[in-house]
């Protein structure tokens, strides 16, 4: 068992092959980030003190501070506190001189050398694009001076940064700092202290700083960073110094009051749940009046799926309905043709996801089933996202982008060449991996699922014309459904249906069409593909995208994009799909199954100092030990597991616990069929 706070001590800090492993995410909902490794050396191009979105360029996160280079001066003698990765060179090695590292309310490290003993904290304010960070000295048997030099990027972070020679390099003195824009069409950076500091011009570019991680993932990994200067400060035993990154100016007398605030409103890290509670909130962007949610960072943006997927449990299981609405009211801006953006926004969405717009009528069952009384709730749901839902049903059935449109057996198919369109969408040269046109088999059974809550809804609202319209195709899915998957020798469902092709491969995507409120499967079939996929694909960290006894099975995965590709469908491990599976066991296993979900969940506490600190991971490979890769925090895998505690705590609190009965919070549990 984990001890929280999180912490690490001077061992695993010193050494370099633990600590550059290990990650730091902070973020600010108004759209800025900063992220490094536990060894304060930057081992992606991700990684940098402060990135924040630039709205008068686009929508993407630039990285305007990479790094801020410490430097104690002793007498004649420096310690330098910052760490670099240069070709076959780690230098500086500020690492060696870390005590222990803390992670409360912010990140902590405490460096110790020659009678001085300091503390670095940082945080990135939530509501306003700042970094703060705070320096304060624990022991020092002497005044000493300690400088800092701001190394700046000014790139996309998904770029790097090379030596540029025509950069506006002069910087302007302000309070307690400088003013510095290296392009005329960025936001200028503004750096400050909260005492009086002295600023040296002396513009340089450093050359060559590698990023490990970027290299192992075959992507260009040097770059070169600019540095104007540096700033110097006296300092003695007991003082504050307070260093401030933004896009304004900012007072600096109020940099103490800004820091203790901020810091006070911060989640204590002193619990697994708070950590989630926490990852969470990092995920909820709020800019220029919308409401987004990064599906991962570092290199995700906002995802249609994602999004739906995610909002249940990022908010839902809070109690945080502002912020849910907020999120759906934004992407719903962006529906057309009955499709949610897949990946982008306004005239750079793409709307090539089949299942988005299914979901949505997912994560809107969510919403009613923590409604009371929750026919009230489907009323009201009805009411104000009713014509959504209906356009979506209508273009599906009539058809729409991508080969999306209702067969004569009253299915869905999806898809054209050398497009991917369910969560499964890895690409390489342009062509699928796990090619999946035709009959899908989760696709197929959330238009059912789509269908039914609709009929649901309007008959709570007393839509007569829509249950007219649509009231046989429920009971015709079903059937066609069973025919087109179902193989009662094999005992699963085919994954993919493409005329006289059928695809057996045994992965997760019929544990999502069974565990949903409304399935076009009886129990005795669900109840087999579950066994199924309990023995194939679970691992104490999610499910395999592939069974390991498939030919196609890959078990690691690492190396360059191509083999990354593919494996992340066929054979990695994702967390979210814990929350399909959490669902359909407690259904099938009653109070017998509680415990072995509890015990799933309980051991994700060491997943929390593994990776990304705090988080949970997008993906983990599907071979034991089953290490963490991906994105380092991933939205529907935090969310998955939140949500799953809810569905435990209302699962042990009901009297329908008795296998084959549906898990409280879905439709019957008022009864809702009656209406």
């Amino acid at each position: 068992k984990k001890m929280f706070p999180i912490q690490y001590n001077k061992e695993q800090l010193t050494d370099f092959s633990f600590s550059k492993e290990r990650e730091i995410i902070l973020t600010g909902n108004a759209g800025s980030y900063c992220s490094t490794s536990l060894s304060t050396c930057n081992t992606r191009k991700y990684h940098g003190l402060f990135a924040t979105i630039q709205p008068q360029m686009d929508n993407n996160f630039y990285m305007l501070l990479s790094s801020l280079d410490e430097t104690i001066l002793k007498g004649d003698i420096e310690y330098k506190l910052a760490v670099h990765l240069y070709p076959n060179t780690l230098y500086p090695e500020g690492h060696l001189f870390m005590e222990n590292f803390s992670y409360d309310k912010a990140p902590e490290w405490n460096f110790i050398m020659d009678g001085i003993k300091i503390s670095k904290q940082i945080i990135l304010c939530k509501d306003e694009n700042r970094l703060l960070i705070k320096y304060k000295v624990i022991e020092a048997d002497t005044q000493f001076k300690i400088r800092f030099q701001p190394f700046l990027a000014f790139r996309n972070v998904h770029a790097v940064r090379q030596a540029d020679f025509s950069i506006n390099s002069k910087a302007t003195l302000i309070n307690n700092g400088i003013e510095i824009c290296l392009y005329k069409e960025f936001a200028p950076l503004f750096m400050q202290f909260s005492k009086r500091v002295e600023f040296v011009a002396s513009p340089d570019w450093y050359y060559d700083i590698e990023y490990v991680k970027e290299m192992e993932r075959g992507y260009d990994f040097k770059e070169s960073l600019f540095v104007p200067g540096y700033f110097e400060a006296a300092l003695k035993k007991g003082d504050e110094l307070i260093f401030s990154a933004g896009l304004t100016e900012i007072r600096t007398a109020s940099l103490k009051i800004k820091f203790a605030k901020e810091l006070q409103a911060n989640i204590s890290l002193d619990s697994f749940e708070n950590c989630l509670i926490n990852a969470a909130k990092q995920f909820i962007i709020t800019h220029d009046g919308k409401t987004e949610v990064m599906a991962g960072w570092h290199w995700f943006g906002r995802w249609g799926r994602d999004t739906f997927i995610s909002l249940p449990g990022l908010m839902l299981a809070q109690d945080n309905i502002k912020i849910f609405k907020s999120a759906l009211d934004t992407i719903l801006k962006d529906l057309n043709h009955g499709l949610f953006p897949n990946t982008g926004s306004g005239t750079q969405a793409s709307f090539n996801s089949v299942d988005a717009p299914l979901w949505f009528f997912w994560t809107l069952q969510q919403y009613a089933m923590r409604s009371v009384p929750i026919a009230i709730g489907i009323k009201n749901i009805w009411k104000e996202y009713g014509d959504k839902m209906i356009s979506i049903l209508e273009h599906f059935r009539k058809g729409t982008l991508h080969n999306i449109y209702m067969r004569e057996n009253y299915l869905l198919w999806a898809g054209e060449n050398n497009v991917a369109l369910t969560w499964m969408d890895a690409m390489i040269d342009g062509i699928p991996v796990t090619p999946r046109t035709g009959l899908a088999v989760e696709i197929n059974a959330l238009w059912y699922n789509a269908i039914q809550f609709a009929l649901e809804a309007a008959t709570a609202s007393g839509n007569k014309k829509f249950i007219e319209e649509w009231k046989k195709y429920p009971a015709l899915i079903e059937q066609s459904f069973k025919e087109t998957f179902w193989d009662e020798h094999k005992n699963y469902l085919a994954d993919v249906v493409n005329e006289d092709f059928k695809d057996w491969s045994i992965r997760p995507n019929q544990l999502i069409a069974i565990s949903l409120p409304y399935s076009p499967v009886e129990n005795h079939i669900a109840k087999q593909v579950l066994e199924i996929t309990e023995r194939e694909l679970l691992t104490p960290r999610g499910l395999r995208t592939l069974s390991p006894n498939d030919s196609n099975y890959k078990g690691s995965y690492n190396g360059d994009q191509r083999n990354r590709d593919l494996a992340y469908h066929n054979g990695t491990v994702w967390t979210w799909l814990l929350g399909p599976f959490a669902e359909e066991y407690l259904r099938q296993h009653g109070s017998d199954g509680i415990e072995k979900i509890k015990e799933i969940r309980f051991h994700f506490e060491e997943a929390l100092f593994e990776y990304g600190i705090g988080t949970i991971a997008e993906i983990y490979e599907g071979d034991a030990p089953h290490k963490a890769c991906g994105a380092i925090s991933q939205a529907w895998s935090v969310a998955e597991l939140l949500r799953i505690k809810h569905l435990l705590k209302s699962f042990e609190t009901s009297n329908q616990n008795k296998p084959g009965q549906k898990i409280p919070l879905k439709k019957d549990l008022e009864n809702i069929s009656s209406l």
